[in-house]
This record gives structure tokens, sequence and C-alpha cells, in this order.
């Protein structure tokens, strides 16, 4: 997996995200509105509004938010036009960084963004400068210790029964990788068996991973750092081992 997926593990063990509860809610907010923009207001029919919303559920976020936020997607409340843009990028040591943004001014973003990857020894790309290095995939992790009774590859053979690809332990989570189209299959599999996954959604995973050095790791981290505390980030990946 990439440098992000151990990033995830360390945000959550810092708790990096609770101490800006105000942005945070912002921008889960603002992954609702546009997810609710493209497949409707209701959780029962658009899987990805579904998602947002156990997102923000997880921080805490309160439910009349939550609702404000769908019916700001849905049309129903003036609000400000957001749209999601997918920035491309290299990091230290030519690390390819791929950054989802959503942003109501997109010239801001971008030179945002510009600015953080020049500041943290990298520079920001055209369209399709790494984006090739991806693939998009339904990536679901949960804590490894919750896997009890059997081993991790009996686990992974009733997962890859339901739909996932792969199956595999890092920095103490089970990661399972689907294609996009079971993602949901695999979810609601994992929680009719009483197994409570710390996120699920739709990732960008490198086909090709690259090694980096100790040296190059931390700067990539310090870079995911100030990606995490812009307010218009909502994810980023890199294809770092």
């Amino acid at each position: 997996m990439s440098g992000h997926s151990k990033w995830s593990t360390i945000k959550r063990q810092k708790g990096i995200a609770d101490a800006r509860r105000s942005s945070v809610f912002t921008k889960l907010a603002r992954a609702i509105a546009i997810a609710a923009k493209m497949g409707g207001k209701d959780p029962a029919m658009n899987f990805q509004l579904r998602l947002a919303i156990d997102r923000a559920r997880a921080a805490n976020m309160p439910n009349d938010n939550v609702d404000r936020a769908i019916k700001a997607g849905a049309g129903e409340l003036k609000s400000d036009q957001v749209k999601e843009v997918l920035y491309e990028g290299f990091g230290p040591g030519g690390v390819a960084v791929l950054v989802q943004a959503i942003t109501d001014n997109t010239n801001r973003t971008a030179a945002d963004m510009r600015h953080l990857f020049s500041q943290h020894g990298g520079s920001l790309g055209g369209q399709n400068s790494v984006a090739w290095m991806f693939e998009r995939r339904g990536v679901i992790r949960l804590p490894a210790h919750t896997i009890t009774n059997q081993t991790i590859d009996d686990f992974g053979l009733q997962l890859v029964d339901v739909g996932a690809e792969d199956v595999s332990l890092e920095a103490g989570d089970c990661v399972i990788i689907t294609s996009p189209e079971k993602l949901q299959a695999v979810r609601e599999w994992l929680l009719a068996q009483g197994y409570a996954p710390q996120e699920a959604g739709l990732e960008f995973v490198p086909t090709t991973p690259m090694k980096i050095d100790t040296a190059a790791q931390k700067k990539l981290f310090a870079l995911f750092q100030a990606l995490e505390e812009h307010d218009d980030v909502d994810n980023f990946f890199s294809h770092a081992e």
C-alpha cells in the first residue's frame, strides 16, 4: 500500500484531525454536499453519500450539520458552489502525489497546492503527470486485533469469496482492497459479521509502489500534514511504499 495508508494510521493515533475540529467539519460537510449533488440526497440509494455520512458521524459531527450539508448539495439551501478537483504533483524524492480537493475557488486552491508542494521540496504537475501511476480502488481498513478465532489468511479467503481483491496487514490494520463496484458488498458483509471498519471509501492505489529512505519519508509526512491542514483538501495519496 501507499505512504498515504501509513499516514492514515499515524493520523488516527495522534488525533491530528481532532486538533482542528471546525476545519474537519467543514471538509466533511463539503464531501457530503458533493456526494448529494452527484447521486441524490437519499443515502439508501447513494452509497457515496452513505460513506460520507459515516465519516461525519465517526468524527462526531452534529446531525444538524449533516442534514444541512445534504440539503445544500441537493440544492435545497443557498450555499457556495463547490466542485471536486484532482491535483497531481511530485513530493520529496520524486514521490507521486495525488490530492483530492473540494473548493469554491479553483484558482486559489491551485495556487495553494503549488506553494505547499514547493515549500516541501516538491512540485505541482499537470494533468495526468502522475495519475497514470494509480488505479481507483475500494479500500477498507479495520483493526487487525478485531479479527479473532481465525488467521488473516482464512479471513482473507472469506473476503475474496465476497469480492475482495487483496487482504493484507499494515501497521496494525487489516487493509482490504476491492474493485469500486464491490466496495459496498464487501463493506456490508463486514458489518453483517460484526466488524466495524475504521475507514471505507474509494482511493487511488499505486500500481507500482516506490521505496524511499527515512529522510525522504519524514519530508513526505511533513507535506502530508500540510495537506491535511488545508481547508480545501479532502484526501491525498502517494506511491511511496
